[in-house]
């Protein structure tokens, strides 16, 4: 018996009913259990001696709640002590909810902004990180060998388990009331349009906003696994409804969050969407130059030089990671970190969980526009006179899987140019990134889940960006 449970940046995900199976989560979830009781036992252990409390958390998705109740009942038997929460919950709050309660570690039944045809079980460990590759590997290792056994568990009919619950909203908002200036977006009297692609930030972002004072328009908050069809992403197109209502002048801000809420998609004033780069070097410069914040900035290999830049302006030291964010996490855990991110919209800030946080990007843009009542374009504009402009695209090439390994190899060897573009320096941190002159680059990585390259791209100008795409393009196709 083979077993398709692989963990990715972000979890194990499937498609439900053929991969996301009940056997195949309590397979996960046995594996996960033997590598917490190890833990428990071992005295150079974080968790050792803790109560063994797991938090459970699930998102919107078709089967949720019952696929956390398979694994607290295969929990339960190891002697653990699940812990689920009451309704749908956001990626965060599950994170924020096993630093509080101090559990031992957290499953969350969440496949993020894939579409709705599959779900996924991400495993955070007791500081509320994702599960570096250190620990994954050591529960692949428990699931292989459990599937070699032909392990199986005698479980309760589906969805019958009873499983204490828990309400973390009030924890959480007490947490976003210490990060973010409630009194200063109150004195703003904002109008803002909020985006939750029917996901888990319903009675999150609206709800801390209306504290905050302002008006708020929801955009699908109510559920829906199937998402109205489309992508729970906040990228520019999951984000047009918004930008449009913002655009005539009914909000002077538009706020979104992908389906499990930890994703974030922001509308500026005149209904342009700003990219996840843009609003890294955002929340930088606010945290930074507006609340007197110190510290580095932590960002993955394919993000925006634009955050190099800002940090260089303002005396601020950059780390550079591989992709996912829990490497970030863990330099967060470790060195004084103003704010971390990467380009796929994932932020996290000094004094919060080591894991992205859409709700709280959301809510510190919204407190950017209030202290400085501006427009982030205008603040943008301002920063760019002092910075330079920067301009960003990806591109997803499908490959054919007997193409992909040469190709890997042709990147891997170093090029000395991309078209007309010399090579200044190569590195290696994650994928293929090759630095250009005049602070341009662009970085290859082939994607964990899917037959494609990723290619990133940034350079100085619109034109340059344009010769910089087509000559990518002519190398990942010849």
């Amino acid at each position: 018996m083979t077993s398709p449970i692989k963990f990715g940046t972000s979890g194990w995900r499937g498609l439900i009913a053929r991969d996301f199976t009940f056997d195949n989560v309590r397979l996960a979830t046995q594996a996960i259990a033997q590598y917490l009781k190890a833990e428990l036992a071992n005295p150079q252990s974080a968790i050792y001696g803790r109560k063994p409390i797991v938090i459970l958390g699930y998102d919107t998705r078709f089967l949720g709640r019952e696929f956390s109740l398979a694994a607290a009942e295969v929990l339960a038997s190891n002697g653990l002590t699940p812990l689920l929460c009451q309704r749908d919950t956001p990626t965060p709050v599950i994170a924020h909810t096993i630093r509080v309660r101090k559990a031992i570690g957290g499953i969350n039944m969440t496949a993020s902004h894939n579409p709705a045809e599959y779900q996924g079980l991400k495993f955070s460990t007791s500081n509320g990180a994702p599960a570096t590759p250190e620990v994954t590997q050591q529960i692949e290792a428990h699931v292989a060998q459990l599937a070699a056994q032909n392990w199986s568990f005698n479980a309760a009919v589906i969805g019958t388990y009873q499983c204490k619950t828990i309400d973390p909203q009030p924890e959480y908002f007490k947490q976003m009331h210490k990060l973010i200036r409630f009194d200063v977006i109150k004195k703003a009297k904002m109008r803002v349009a909020v985006e939750l692609m029917y996901g888990t930030g319903h009675g999150y972002l609206d709800t801390l906003l209306r504290e905050a004072g302002a008006k708020v328009t929801v955009f699908h908050d109510e559920r829906n696994p199937l998402f109205g069809g489309h992508h729970p992403e906040p990228n520019s197109e999951g984000m047009q409804e918004v930008s449009k209502f913002v655009r005539s002048g009914k909000a002077q801000l538009g706020l979104g969050l992908d389906g499990d809420a930890d994703r974030f998609g922001i509308v500026d004033k005149d209904g342009t969407w700003l990219t996840p780069n843009q609003v890294l070097a955002l929340a930088l410069y606010h945290l930074k130059k507006n609340r007197h914040w110190t510290g580095a900035v932590v960002r993955t290999v394919p993000t925006s030089h634009q955050v190099d830049a800002v940090a260089e302006m303002l005396g601020v030291k950059v780390y550079e990671t591989p992709v996912g964010f829990k490497y970030i996490g863990a330099l967060m855990e470790s060195e004084p970190i103003i704010v971390g991110g990467e380009e796929s919209g994932g932020l996290s800030v000094k004094g919060h969980v080591p894991e992205k946080d859409g709700i709280l990007a959301c809510l510190l843009m919204a407190e950017l526009v209030a202290t400085e009542k501006k427009s982030l374009g205008a603040i943008l504009r301002e920063i760019e006179k002092k910075t330079g402009e920067f301009h960003t695209d990806r591109i997803n090439v499908s490959i054919p899987p007997d193409k992909k390994a040469a190709l890997l190899a042709k990147l891997g060897s170093g090029l000395t140019a991309i078209g007309p573009f010399q090579v200044e320096k190569f590195i290696t941190t994650d994928g293929y990134k090759f630095l250009l002159p005049n602070r341009e680059w662009v970085a290859f990585r082939a994607s964990g889940t899917e037959p494609l390259i990723r290619c990133y791209i940034e350079a100085r100008s619109k034109a340059q960006l344009k010769k910089l795409r087509a000559a990518c393009q002519h190398l990942l196709t010849v």
